[in-house]
């Protein structure tokens, strides 16, 4: 949901949008394959309850984003953060932007971040692959994630 203020953006100029700083970049259509990331490096088997979820606006709504979800917190670009006050500071700026703004969230499959093909099979996801940047954007989620401490206990 974070808009970006480089001059002349467009997430069509590959270039440009790889040339983003890391945050914005993670902010801007690469949340998705931070949260596989931090997944595949902390809760790889699944068995610590992580998972990908998806905050869809409703009809008429933009501002896609995907966070993976803990036990009483989310992980973005931000870091950490408890799930109460993360969801007001989604919901407040949202609206600031897009007055009325609301979001269903939905728990995706994993092996949907990584997929275009399997994105669009749910109505209304279209996410890139990792390859589909100018480069690949996987390594630069794992060095992005060295600024965190792992997830809370």
């Amino acid at each position: 949901m974070y808009q970006p203020r480089a001059p002349g953006y467009s997430k069509k100029d590959a270039v440009k949008r790889w040339n983003l700083p890391d945050r914005v970049f993670f902010a801007c259509g690469a949340c998705h394959i931070l949260a596989h990331a931090l997944l595949a490096k902390f809760d790889a088997d699944g068995t610590r309850g992580f998972y990908p979820l998806w905050f869809k606006p409703l009809a008429g709504f933009t501002g896609n984003h995907i966070v993976v979800a803990g036990p009483g917190w989310f992980f973005d670009y931000h870091g950490y953060c408890r799930q109460d006050v993360y969801l007001d500071h989604v919901t407040r700026r949202a609206q600031q932007r897009w007055p009325g703004w609301q979001a269903t969230h939905i728990t995706l499959p994993r092996d949907v971040l990584t997929s275009e093909e399997k994105s669009r099979e749910m109505d209304g996801l279209w996410l890139r692959g990792p390859q589909q940047f100018l480069h690949d954007a996987l390594p630069r989620a794992s060095a992005f994630l060295t600024r965190f401490d792992p997830p809370p206990a």
